[in-house]
Order: structure tokens, then C-alpha cells, then sequence
């Protein structure tokens, strides 16, 4: 990256991020390991959202919204809930050269200690806008961007990880997955609508490369032609070692191929104020315990935790949990005299990795209805 596409930006001391409350993964580390724990690339996006509206808006009419945040997101979305559990994440994205690209680096590389070093900025391109709005548990998005110079910001040879996240899209390669897969990095790898209709795995070559896919249900199978999602997610290990298959409300079924095991796990029912981001952040729930080596139930589990706590907030990014949200969740469930025994023994498995004092060390950023308020000094 040329120096001088950089120099407005603040790029934090070696040694300044923020230190993570638990790492899933100290029991792990080794002098030898990767420098980062997952690596990702993506279009970084600047995320106004509107809650509280009554119903979808009416054309030639005014609604008004009882709640509205702003925050960085498309690839954010999935680098922050990454850092907030732990992992040491580095991110390639492109970012523009504007008060809204200012925010979203600074957000990401101060406000998250996620590394940028492969990010760049683009001189003269404006920051590509999201405007969500939220009802009925559902969300309606209106997004404005132009594409950045095509031979950036995905490197030829992406920083050595253990695992990196990539988002497929049909009929398109990305070099990098397959150079990182060859070097050891693990890759995840999730999917968009096929706005061609075609659902041709053959399309997605890239996923010969991955270790595991987390389409949702529907996705899952139109992909595989299958009736059910249960039966889709096995068909799909025939393509990759672990399919993944989010089903909504209903939570969420995996299949290992390597082990022969599968898992199902509920979802966790909450008031959803704003469900923007929640699949990223299901994804980096996966991908950390996975990483630290749990058993595929715990995995999915977590995953459904950490989505099921992000939508309690505004946002995508700024929505995610950190293990102090986490561990106040816990101490909660367990206080509850009518708790499911079944239910909660669950999530047994946090009691080994979150302390019974845990405490937020400094205040999360949330999304604000401006970008022009500075957060709190830690």
C-alpha cells in the first residue's frame, strides 16, 4: 500500500490495543502461532439504522422512528464481534477518503484494537452508505457506493492466521482463499443470495478450500435440492468437512464430516430491538470456539448466544457482545428461580471460561444516532 494513501489516518502504537477480558484461545498459544487469529477482507460500510417503526414505510408518506444509531458495517460487521471475543483479527478493506471512512478506521483500529495494516485508504472515494430500518423483526435496506480500484484491498498473499472468514458469491473466485488455505489457515466461509437463480455449487469454487460453510436454511437447500434443512446440511459435506445451517428462530444444526458428529441447538428467545449483524456475529461466535477446540454443540451454542445478545442493540458492528456482556448473561440465567435445568446446563461450559467477577473494563461503543459524539475516554 503506498504510504501517503495512509497518512490522515491514526494508526495505533504497536502494543496499544485493547487487551481482550478472556481469551479463548491462551490455553493454545504458542511462540510459533500465526501473528493473527482470524483474517478478513470486505467492503467496510457506514450503517445508519432506524428502529421502532411500526411497520414498513409508506410510499408518499413520513414515518418517523423511535430509535436510531449509526455505526460501521459490512465487513466491520463480523471484524468487531471477532475482536470483542478475543481473537486478534486483521482486516483488508478499503476505506474512504471522508468524514464517514475517518469514523469507521478509527471505530475499527482505535475503538476495537482490530489491526488495518492491510487496509487502505482510497483518495477521492466517498464511504458506501446503509440505511436499515427495522420492524416486525424484519429490516429493509437502502444502500448507495461505488466499487474501489478492483486490485485492492484483498492481498496476493494475505498475513499468516489461523483461520480466516470469506464471503462467497457465485461465479467469483478469490486467489487469496486458496493461497491461505495452502498455508494453513483454516477458512469459513458464508454465502449470499444467487440473485442468478441457478444455486450451483459448481458455481462456488472456492469452497473447495473451506473447512466449513454456514449458509442459512433456505440457502442450504437450494444449494443441495433438499426438502429440510437437517438433510441439506448433510449434503453439503460432501463438499466441505462442517456445514453449518443457521434455521431463524429455530437455532441452528451442524454436521462434521471428518468426525460423523451433528448437533442441533436452539435459539435463544429475546426482544430483538435490531437483528443487523446477527448472522455475522453467529459466525464469529462459531468461528472462536471452533478455534479453541469445543465440542460442536458448545460451538453452536455460543454462536446462538452472541447473535441472540447482538440484536439487543443497535447496529451490526457496534451491536456485538464482548465477554462481559456474556457474563452478565450467565450470571442472570442462572439467578432465575424458574429456570430450565435442561436449558441451562446448556451453557454449562461457560462457567470454566468466563470469572464469576467479570466485569466490563471500559465501556463498549454502541451505536449514537451521530457520528459526531466522541466516546467515552477509557
Amino acid at each position: 500500500m503506498p504510504a501517503d494513501e495512509r497518512t490522515h489516518r491514526h494508526v495505533p502504537p504497536e502494543g496499544s490495543h485493547r487487551h481482550p477480558q478472556v481469551d479463548p484461545l491462551a490455553a493454545l498459544r504458542t511462540p510459533q502461532d500465526p501473528p493473527w487469529d482470524v483474517y478478513l477482507t470486505g467492503t467496510v460500510f457506514l450503517d445508519v439504522i432506524f428502529t421502532g417503526l411500526d411497520s414498513a414505510p409508506v410510499r408518499g408518506t413520513e414515518s418517523w422512528a423511535r430509535g436510531m444509531g449509526s455505526s460501521p458495517g459490512g465487513i466491520a460487521n463480523m471484524a468487531t464481534a471477532l475482536a470483542r471475543l478475543g481473537l486478534r483479527t486483521s482486516l483488508a478493506a478499503a476505506f474512504g477518503d471522508d468524514h464517514y471512512g475517518d469514523y469507521c478506521w478509527d471505530a475499527l483500529s482505535r475503538g476495537e484494537g482490530i489491526d488495518l495494516a492491510p487496509s487502505r485508504t482510497v483518495p477521492g472515494w466517498h464511504s458506501p452508505v446503509t440505511v436499515s430500518m427495522a420492524y416486525e423483526g424484519e429490516r429493509t435496506m437502502v444502500s448507495h457506493g461505488h466499487e474501489p480500484p478492483p486490485e485492492e484491498p484483498s492481498p496476493d498473499c494475505p498475513p499468516g492466521a489461523r483461520a480466516a472468514v470469506a464471503s462467497l458469491a457465485p461465479g467469483v473466485g478469490a486467489p487469496w482463499i486458496a493461497r491461505a488455505a495452502a498455508r494453513g489457515t483454516r477458512v469459513f466461509a458464508d454465502v449470499g443470495w444467487d440473485d442468478t437463480g441457478a444455486w450451483d455449487l459448481a458455481a462456488l469454487p472456492d469452497l473447495a478450500h473451506c473447512e466449513a460453510f454456514l449458509p442459512n436454511a433456505e440457502e442450504a437447500m437450494r444449494y443441495t435440492g433438499a426438502t429440510c434443512p437437517r438433510a441439506a446440511a448433510h449434503a453439503l459435506t460432501e463438499h466441505v468437512p462442517l456445514a453449518v445451517v443457521t434455521l431463524g428462530a429455530d437455532g441452528a444444526y451442524a454436521v462434521d464430516r471428518r468426525t460423523g458428529e451433528s448437533a442441533e441447538v436452539p435459539a435463544i428467545e429475546v426482544e430483538a430491538l435490531d437483528p443487523t449483524g446477527a448472522g455475522d456475529v453467529f459466525v464469529a461466535g462459531f468461528v472462536a470456539g471452533t478455534l479453541a477446540g469445543w465440542p460442536l454443540a458448545d460451538r453452536l451454542a455460543f454462536a446462538g448466544l452472541t447473535a441472540a445478545l447482538s440484536v439487543q442493540e443497535f447496529g451490526g458492528s457496534l451491536s456485538a457482545p464482548g465477554w462481559g456482556e456474556i457474563a452478565t448473561w450467565w450470571r442472570k440465567v442462572q439467578s432465575l428461580e424458574d429456570q430450565d435445568p435442561a436449558a441451562l446446563s446448556r451453557y454449562a461450559f461457560l462457567a470454566g471460561l468466563v470469572p464469576d467477577d467479570l466485569v466490563a473494563p471500559w465501556p463498549l461503543r454502541r451505536a449514537v444516532p451521530t457520528i459526531g459524539f466522541r466516546p467515552p475516554t477509557p
